[in-house]
């Protein structure tokens, strides 16, 4: 129970009563106030209530039994009804159209009636205000007219009074009402929706580890609850993440020491008792199947070596040092060293790399050297039928670029930054880790890799 009314289906229903009870008390209020008011109009006005009807019929019955029509009697006559009715005017026309008498009238009337003006006045009387009765005194045209007269406001009720002389207060007061829950209801939904948009905004802002950050629950209402199940999963997320680090962590420590084990003694130990072999007078079959295994042992060095980089790479733990370098003399001494691979396999090696360029790189030599060996690999084991490799400087006014193209039947990647196989992975993250730039061209008739240095961005010439 206590969950419910700290819910925000509970405060809406609270709205909403309060909003039929505000209406219903104020209805309330204005009734008694009318009640109160109308009652104090009827103390203020001990009277009956006025009637049309009977006033004229009052008013046409006693004027018609005037016997004896003078300015005393007709005077006498308008005080017994003035003290009846101390609102009305009257006044008496004589038969000549003279303006005999006047009780209580406030303008001004003509001391001569013309037949026209009396009729015009019959006409402008006739259900106008003020309530106007005329007759003849004595019941004759020839004594003249007797006219009644009083505003129509008072032949209101009280309750009518009211209204009249309150009534714009009233509704006014109305429209307070409404405008008050209106108000209400807008600071509800309100902050319903600064709330909404508060979770929003977390879940969008990220920290430092690339996990939302978690929020304060200030109330105990649905939305609060989603705040919670949302810190719960930034909980989760973040337990989550620590766990898949420890488990990365392990699993790289796994790598570079299977990597260690496999390399020493294991490997050494083929090596080293396949030179033996080598040394023997053996078959030439023998010969050549000891020059094959020596080749493997050789590639499976490489493929441990390429995992344990590879690893001390995504883990940030391969050192890097960087240094100023002639890039023209240095990839001609490494391509000076891998040269009698080439030769040895049969390739046709192309270097086109003029040593007097003065063009300076801001690198680590030992990656540097990694990557050149990476791709120098792929092309001995991917352009085997080609039978061909090129090594250039290409220099123009924004960068400069090492290339390395070949005549093979290409290499089947997926894209040019993930690369063949791991030893492309390797030179990828080598050559991005260094601030520098390469492309891969891979099709039928070859592949032509470049290794590029942006002068613009790196500020070296």
């Amino acid at each position: 129970m206590r969950k419910f009314f700290q819910s925000l289906l509970a405060k809406y229903m609270l709205l909403i009563v309060l909003a039929i009870s505000i209406v219903q008390i104020g209805y309330l209020f204005i009734a008694i106030f009318i009640a109160g008011v109308a009652d104090s109009f009827e103390k203020n006005d001990a009277r009956e209530e006025y009637d049309f009807e009977w006033i004229e019929e009052k008013w046409h019955e006693e004027t018609n039994q005037l016997d004896a029509i003078t300015d005393k009697q007709i005077n006498d006559y308008f005080q017994k009804w003035g003290e009846q009715f101390p609102e009305a005017a009257m006044f008496w026309v004589d038969g000549n159209g003279i303006l005999k008498e006047q009780f209580h009238v406030d303008k001004k009337l003509p001391e001569q009636w013309t037949a026209a003006y009396t009729a015009k006045f019959i006409k402008d009387r006739y259900d106008g205000n003020p309530f106007t009765v005329i007759a003849f005194a004595g019941g004759s045209e020839a004594n003249g007219l007797v006219v009644f007269e009083m505003p129509r406001e008072n032949f209101s009720t009280p309750v009518e009074k009211v209204y009249d002389k309150f009534g714009s207060i009233l509704f006014v007061g109305m429209i307070v009402i409404i405008l008050l829950f209106i108000f209400i209801s807008f600071l509800f939904f309100r902050g319903i929706r600064k709330r909404l948009l508060y979770l929003q905004e977390a879940m969008e802002i990220r920290d430092v580890d690339g996990l939302p950050i978690k929020i304060d629950v200030k109330k105990k209402d649905e939305i609060g609850h989603l705040e919670q199940t949302f810190n719960q999963m930034v909980d989760e997320l973040r337990d989550s993440k620590e766990r898949e680090q420890e488990e990365e962590e392990l699993r790289r420590e796994l790598i570079a020491n299977l990597s260690h084990d496999l390399r020493t003694p294991p490997l050494t130990k083929i090596n080293a008792q396949t030179y033996k072999l080598t040394k023997q007078d053996l078959p030439a079959t023998t010969q050549d199947a000891l020059r094959t295994l020596a080749s493997s042992v050789d590639n499976i060095d490489r493929l441990i070596e390429n995992l344990m980089s590879y690893t001390l790479l995504m883990a940030s733990k391969y050192k890097l040092e960087y240094k100023e370098v002639d890039i023209a003399r240095f990839t001609r001494e490494c391509i000076a060293s891998w040269y009698p691979v080439f030769e040895k396999a049969g390739f046709h090696v192309h270097v086109d790399i003029d040593v007097g360029m003065d063009h300076t790189w801001h690198v680590d030599p030992n990656w540097l050297t990694r990557i050149y060996d990476n791709l120098l690999q792929n092309v001995l084991r991917h352009a085997s039928s080609g039978k061909y490799v090129e090594i250039k400087i290409e220099s123009v006014a924004n960068y400069d670029a090492v290339v390395i193209s070949d005549h093979g039947h290409g290499l089947k990647v997926d894209s040019d930054q993930k690369g063949a196989g791991i030893g492309l992975s390797i030179v990828d993250k080598m050559v991005k880790g260094m601030e520098l730039d390469w492309t891969m061209d891979t099709n039928e008739q070859g592949t032509t890799v470049k290794i590029i240095n942006d002068r613009l961005y790196s500020g070296k010439s």
